[in-house]
This record gives C-alpha cells, sequence and structure tokens, in this order.
C-alpha cells in the first residue's frame, strides 16, 4: 500500500534552486507529490515556504525518501517521535537506520526535543542515558556497539539548514555563488580574512586543509606568518604538505625544485626521501623540532606556537613521516576530536582532504575552498557540504596577500 506524508521546507527555495532539487529527489525516488501550499518572500532578504504532501509506493520507501529531502532542510510537518532499536553486531546498524545529515539536529524522544550534539553527514544517530542525563550524538558506522539504541526512521527528527544572509552589506555576500573565478580577487581575500577575523572575536578557532600546493607555490612563508598571528588554529594535511614543507625547510627544494629559482638541482630527487628520514630518525616533528634539527617551515611554525595538526596518510606515501596516521579510521577519529569550537574553515590545493573534511564538518561552519581547479570545489559540493564556496586562483598569490591582511608584520616575499 501506498504510503504517505506531509513535509515543509523554508527557505529562498526559488533562486537557491532548492525546490527543484527537492521536487526532483522525490521523482528520483520514484515517489509523487503535490504542493499544498507555497508562500514566496517578497524582499530579496525574506525567505520562502512550501506545505508538500510526499507519496512512495510503501512506508519504506517513504522514509528513504524523507530522509533523503532532509538533506535539503526539509521536515515532517508532525514529526511524532524518534524510533530507536539496538545494534545487534559491532560496526553494523540496524535495518532502517536514520542515515544522518551535516545540518544542525534535534530528536524528539520522551516528549521533548533533544539537540544532537555532533551533526555529521553519513552516520548513524545514538540515543544514549535517560532523563535528564539523555544525549543524542552522531556515531560513524566502525564505532557503533552491539547494545547501543540507534535511530530509525525520520520520524521524531527535524534538520535546520543555515539560511544565508542576503543583505547588501553582508561579508559574505560572494558566497552566494558556489564557485568564484571572475570577482575581484583583493575583494574575496578580504570577505575570508574578514571571516577569519570574525570566527576569533567570539573564541572559535580557524580551521585548515591543506595540500602539498601550499607548498610548490612558495607559500609557506605567508602560512608561517598566518599560524604567528594567530588565524591558524587546526591543520589537517596528508603526508604531502608536512614532508615538501620539510624538505623546503631543510634543502630550499620542493620536489627538487629550487623554490627561489623555479628550477631542479642536482640530486634534488631525493631531497624528499632524505627529509622523511631526517624526521624519522629525530622520533617525530616535535622531537625534531626541540632538536634544532628543524628551524623553520609550517610545521615548526605550528609546533612553537602550540597549534594542532593531524596528519593523515595514504598508499602512495613515502616513509611515511612518524606523525602520519597510516590506519584511515584512526585518521577520522583523530580529526574528529579536533571539531569542536571550530567556526571557520579554509581549505587549499587539495582535493581528497577537503572531502574527507567537508564530510565531518557540520553545515553550520563557513567553508571556503580555495584552488586553481574549480573541479575541486564542484566536488566537494557534490559530496554533500552544501555550505561549501569556492575561490579558484593561484593559491600561492591568494595566502600572500591572505597574509598581508592578517598578519601586520608580513611584508611579502613571493
Amino acid at each position: 500500500m501506498q504510503a504517505t506524508d506531509t513535509v515543509e521546507v523554508t527557505g529562498h527555495l526559488v533562486d537557491s534552486g532548492i525546490l527543484s532539487r527537492v521536487l526532483a529527489d522525490i521523482k528520483e525516488y520514484d515517489g509523487d507529490y503535490t504542493i499544498d501550499r507555497f508562500v514566496v518572500g517578497h524582499e530579496i532578504s525574506d525567505t520562502s515556504h512550501a506545505t508538500i504532501s510526499v507519496t512512495a509506493e510503501d512506508d519504506e520507501a517513504l522514509q528513504r525518501l524523507l530522509m533523503r529531502l532532509q538533506t535539503h532542510g526539509v521536515n515532517l510537518v508532525d514529526p511524532g517521535e524518534a524510533m530507536t532499536a539496538p545494534a545487534e553486531i559491532d560496526g553494523v546498524f540496524p535495518d532502517g537506520f536514520y542515515s544522518t545529515t551535516n545540518l544542525e539536529t534535534r530528536i524528539r524522544v520522551d516528549g521533548r526535543w533533544v539537540r544532537v550534539q555532533n551533526p555529521e553527514m553519513d552516520c548513524g544517530l545514538v540515543v544514549e542515558g535517560e532523563g535528564a542525563a539523555l544525549r543524542v550524538r552522531t556515531v560513524p558506522m566502525a564505532d557503533v556497539k552491539a547494545g547501543m539504541r540507534v535511530v530509525c526512521g525520520a520520524a521524531g527528527l527535524r534538520v535546520t539548514r543555515p539560511i544565508p544572509h542576503r543583505d547588501a552589506g553582508d561579508s559574505f555576500g560572494f558566497m552566494e555563488s558556489d564557485v568564484s573565478s571572475e570577482k575581484p580577487q583583493t575583494v574575496l581575500v578580504r570577505q575570508v580574512a574578514d571571516g577569519m577575523r570574525e570566527a576569533k572575536a567570539s573564541g572559535q578557532k580557524v580551521l585548515w586543509v591543506g595540500g602539498p600546493g601550499v607548498v610548490h607555490t612558495g607559500a609557506s612563508p605567508a602560512m608561517v606568518a598566518l599560524v604567528r598571528a594567530g588565524y591558524v588554529d587546526v591543520l589537517f594535511a596528508g603526508n604531502a604538505l608536512a614532508t615538501h614543507d620539510i624538505e623546503s625547510a631543510l634543502y630550499g627544494t620542493s620536489l627538487g625544485v629550487d623554490l627561489a629559482q623555479g628550477r631542479g638541482v642536482e640530486h634534488g630527487h631525493e631531497h624528499h626521501i632524505r627529509a622523511l628520514n631526517t624526521i624519522r630518525k629525530a622520533g617525530s616533528i616535535k622531537a625534531a623540532v626541540d632538536q634544532g634539527v628543524l628551524t623553520g617551515g609550517i610545521m615548526h611554525a605550528l609546533v612553537t606556537n602550540d597549534k594542532e595538526f593531524v596528519l593523515v596518510g595514504s598508499v602512495r606515501d613515502d616513509g611515511p613521516l612518524p606523525d602520519v596516521y597510516t590506519d584511515v579510521l584512526d585518521g577520522q577519529r583523530a580529526m574528529r576530536s579536533h571539531l569542536e569550537g571550530v567556526g571557520f574553515c579554509l581549505m587549499v590545493a587539495t582535493m581528497l582532504h577537503s572531502v574527507a573534511t567537508g564530510n565531518i564538518l557540520p553545515a553550520s561552519v563557513p567553508l571556503v575552498c580555495v584552488d586553481i581547479n574549480p573541479a575541486t570545489v564542484t566536488k566537494l559540493a557534490d559530496r554533500g557540504s552544501a555550505q561549501a564556496r569556492g575561490i579558484v586562483t593561484d593559491v600561492g598569490l591568494f595566502l600572500e596577500q591572505l597574509a598581508l591582511h592578517l598578519a601586520p608584520d608580513y611584508q611579502g616575499s613571493r
């Protein structure tokens, strides 16, 4: 028998394309719909509201469809109470588990709404405790344990999608477009700088996600200046950024290319592996700094300024550095442990680590991706990080300008 329920959605539904994506998803999931009510905002800053009756072939199909629609901020008009079922096997959710979004989420349990502590996409929701001690949190599949109470179905849940401000003076007006490639570079840099200042002024952390292009483009001095100025609280990266940064500090090259001359040097191809060996001999990046072996570069600046970093490796890594997580699940857990208090995220010159970080970040965190390749930003948004906005430009030039905005003592070096 067919199953039907009524949902609602609020936001800039027309100009942002949300409504069209909602209706397209209903059809893609073999459902049908009737728009019961649609109120369109009159002013540019006004939101619109739609109420839609959704039909699927049975209740199981309807629940899957409702979960999909929640990624767009769609909620049941009458959510009811959440249902839970115990996990029976470690690392396996019960059938029909609720697949989470990265949106702010609340769950109705025992007649009251409880806020989910750490919104993250593609996880499950676990209910723990009772009464005043009851809490709900997202749990990755690999970390679910037998006996945990896991939320099933879309009932009893409400999500809130961040609604961008449409005021003319809004500092993040450029984020109204997914990828900015033809807007004035100086304006975009200034807006990112303002966003970082706002995060720091409110007591929040700035998270960076970086790739080796930061070093290859000669932008290491600019990033060092930003670390010292207090605008890099946490860095997520792979083995490559750290290795080539250390190679640069020890040998003046990146992948054997002299960064001052822009040309290869004799035996330069050995430099990165010799840099790795030097740090492995010291025991860790911090130990190399403490021993006076490593005296400059991004990693040195992070250590000497007591900033955090998480390096997660891949199958192609040389070495790797002793600080690199070689178990990806351990790496994911380490990254998640550093997300509390993050109020701004800047991703530069890395696709894989940007997507990985976007997958674990709440949608409420402003996220800007800078890359010479627009496909990096597009892929990030396609993987579910709808809040991601991009600037298509040379990372080296961008970081140089950003440092001039945020680090008063930085004079530029390119």
